[in-house]
């Protein structure tokens, strides 16, 4: 039986900073044909909100520690102010959208990371995703735009990574979709030449990126988010793009797409 297909989209700060850009994505994401999900960060409001009530972020590894403090305005922040702006943003443009943490309708599950070398603070590594609860919503033409909050189903909300999210979101639907993740940020894709922002790699499968990972072209930030990918394509979901937003429209193909 062929599944039905269903998008499940990842934007980060740097979008939800700039009004202008945050405005055309999500034209571009309402004009996306077929079910999707949202899936949101928020980090950089997240400091800039946390500064002004005298709340020093720290940062470990490009994480964020989520101390007692911290998790409030993460909560008021990526579940208020922006979630909200969002799901306005979309009922604007004729998106019934729905805002949501992981602990409505205890869509997603997570375990506080454990204490190694660091105490990362509330912070959740994602254990279950609620896949027909999720459904529901989206049976009822409804659009789920999660922010970067779960909680561990003893009452604790726990701020955790949004590109995780994405993938783990991803690979529970996968179950009934046929699922591809979007993960829109600011290069065209992964690129050959860091200074070369048209040197885009337009499709990665396991061979490629041994390939690529030999040449030394995937080093730091990517080797986690490329890793995150392989394994949400070994636990069934169908392909993973990475580009700029202007991947959601018909016109562009450059970026990248990764599958096994």
């Amino acid at each position: 039986m062929h599944k039905e297909k269903l998008s499940i989209v990842k934007i980060g700060g740097n979008i939800i900073e700039d009004e202008t850009a945050l405005v055309a994505f999500l034209k571009l994401f309402s004009s996306l044909e077929g079910k999707k999900i949202l899936v949101h960060g928020g980090g950089r409001r997240a400091t800039i909100i946390a500064s002004k009530l005298g709340i020093e972020s720290r940062m470990v590894n490009g994480r964020r520690i989520t101390d007692a403090d911290t998790l409030e305005v993460i909560t008021m922040v990526y579940g208020g102010l922006v979630n909200k702006n969002i799901v306005a943003k979309l009922q604007a443009l004729n998106t019934d959208a729905i805002g949501l943490t992981g602990a409505d309708v205890n869509s997603i599950k997570s375990d506080k990371r454990p204490v190694k070398d660091i105490d990362f603070g509330f912070v959740g590594d994602v254990k279950a995703i609620a896949y027909n609860s999720v459904d529901k919503l989206i049976q009822a033409d409804f659009t789920p735009v999660f922010c970067a909050i779960t909680h561990d189903g003893n009452g604790q909300l726990l701020n955790t990574n949004a590109d995780t999210i994405a993938s783990q979101v991803a690979v529970g639907m996968s179950n009934l979709y046929e699922t591809s993740i979007y993960y829109c940020f600011e290069f065209n894709g992964v690129l050959r030449d860091i200074n070369d922002k048209n040197s885009v790699v337009k499709h990665i499968d396991s061979k490629v990126y041994k390939e690529l990972l030999e040449q030394g072209v995937i080093v730091d930030g990517m080797l986690p988010k490329l890793e995150n990918c392989f394994n949400a394509l070994r636990h069934g979901v169908h392909n993973i793009n990475m580009g700029n937003t202007s991947m959601l429209t018909q016109a562009n193909n450059n970026f990248t797409t990764i599958t096994l």
